[in-house]
């Protein structure tokens, strides 16, 4: 009889002299998978070799694993007969990442054991100590919360005020705000930019939007309605000449892509994701690469692997995520892996538009000047309210809103979605 492979969770070794080795394969699974095991007995090509047992094996294997892997763990040890001969396999068990054996940090990578860097190596122990936006403190501690509330309260939720912010994960172990908090407070310094690009480029920029300085859930959805509003149609004629509606981009990819770049962004970092948008395609950035016990294949296979657990469960209630981890295979099915880029500090998703957009500025030659005030701030930001057009003009609201008829007159301008959560459309 003959064992397959070696794997991420299983090795073989021919005798017990080759123990450092086996704690060290031991201590790399601990760190990738939380488990592992050691058989000896066995050859690598997985046929059975055996082992003869002293008065002292089982005892020297485990003073030899309570020795050299820390923190310490306590190893299972069992016997088999495999086609006559004796085996010894070795199983361990543990969430206290990162392990070392004899001072060396590794972790699994496939049948391989890999030397963990010491940026990793902090990544891997911070992660796993504690997680960093619930932990770690707001500098600001005059917080309000009254956006995320109403989210809740919109979504049909029950708000008690004595327990929420507890309960949500919003404050750290001695009961202060912590960095989740600011992010999602009504007014922090946290801004979500979306940049439009004039060619296929950075060389030049011609817009760029910002989302933010409120509660991050609302940056997102506003960030989010203005990419869709550039989701136009077109009518393609294919082979045979048959006409067929092409939209721009894949809107569930683009949702999936923007929603994973908010939920798994490492906030801690100050920096918040990004949305840039080119004449041949977007482009969703977010900062934080892998983590180092996660592969690309996990990755690409969907596998969730959340950085954000308390941010998840939040945006979970809210209806704004799922947790089936089917984003990453649906972009792949759709624009296949080159469309992700997974650095050691960021991970870019690329969608390729169906057509190239124009870049041309708008026609505002029949406008007056305060109908192309207003008309060139809402192309630029659809989300954009009328308060907000009042500070950045030296109009009053009731003129604005005046304004808004007159171009929805002219077929200018057109409203989507709801008053409070849509976006303006222009022609």
């Amino acid at each position: 009889m003959q064992y397959i492979h070696e794997s991420e969770f299983e090795e073989f070794k021919e005798s017990t002299s080759q123990l450092n080795r086996a704690t060290e394969s031991l201590a790399a699974m601990l760190n990738k998978n939380g488990r592992g095991k050691v058989i000896f007995g066995i050859r690598d090509d997985g046929s059975v070799c055996g082992i003869t047992l002293g008065n002292k094996t089982i005892t020297e294997i485990s003073r030899g694993i309570a020795e050299q892997i820390r923190p310490s763990v306590v190893p299972r040890i069992l016997f088999e007969e495999r086609e006559g001969k004796t085996i010894i396999i070795v199983e361990v068990e543990g969430t206290n990442k990162p392990y070392s054996a004899r001072g060396e940090y590794r972790i699994r990578s496939g049948d391989e054991n890999r030397k963990i860097e010491p940026e990793q190596l902090k990544d891997l122990l911070l992660r796993n100590s504690f997680e960093l936006i619930t932990s770690m403190e707001s500098f600001d501690q005059d917080l309000r919360l009254t956006q995320l509330k109403q989210l809740y309260i919109t979504n049909g939720l029950t708000v008690n005020e004595e327990t929420f912010e507890r309960n949500t994960g919003l404050l750290t172990a001695d009961g202060k705000y912590n960095v989740l908090a600011e992010i999602l407070s009504d007014f922090n310094d946290c801004s979500i930019k979306v940049v439009r690009f004039a060619g296929k480029d950075k060389q030049n920029m011609i817009i760029r939007n910002e989302y933010g300085y409120k509660c991050m859930l609302l940056a997102m959805q506003q960030a989010y309605q203005y990419v869709e509003s550039l989701n136009e149609t077109r009518v393609i004629l294919g082979e045979g000449l048959e006409r067929k509606e092409t939209k721009l981009f894949d809107s569930s990819c683009f949702k999936e892509a923007w929603t994973n770049a908010c939920l798994h962004n490492r906030w801690a970092k100050n920096i918040p994701p990004a949305i840039y948008i080119f004449d041949d395609r977007l482009e969703v950035i977010s900062t934080g690469g892998l983590p180092v016990d996660f592969s690309e294949d996990e990755f690409f296979s969907g596998i969730s692997h959340p950085v954000n657990l308390k941010l998840q469960k939040i945006m979970g209630q809210l209806n704004m995520v799922e947790q089936t981890g089917h984003g990453v295979p649906l972009i792949v099915s759709k624009y296949g892996r080159q469309a992700f880029e997974l650095g050691e500090n960021h991970i870019t998703v690329r969608i390729p538009f169906s057509f190239e957009i124009s870049s041309t500025k708008k026609d505002y030659s029949m406008l007056n000047r305060s109908q192309e005030s207003v008309y060139m701030l809402v192309s630029e930001t659809p989300t954009i309210r009328t308060d907000e057009i009042a500070q950045k003009t030296d109009l009053s609201i009731s003129r604005i809103n005046q304004i808004i008829k007159e171009l929805k007159g002219m077929d200018k301008l057109e409203r989507k979605g709801s008053k409070k959560l849509g976006y303006w459309e222009t022609h």
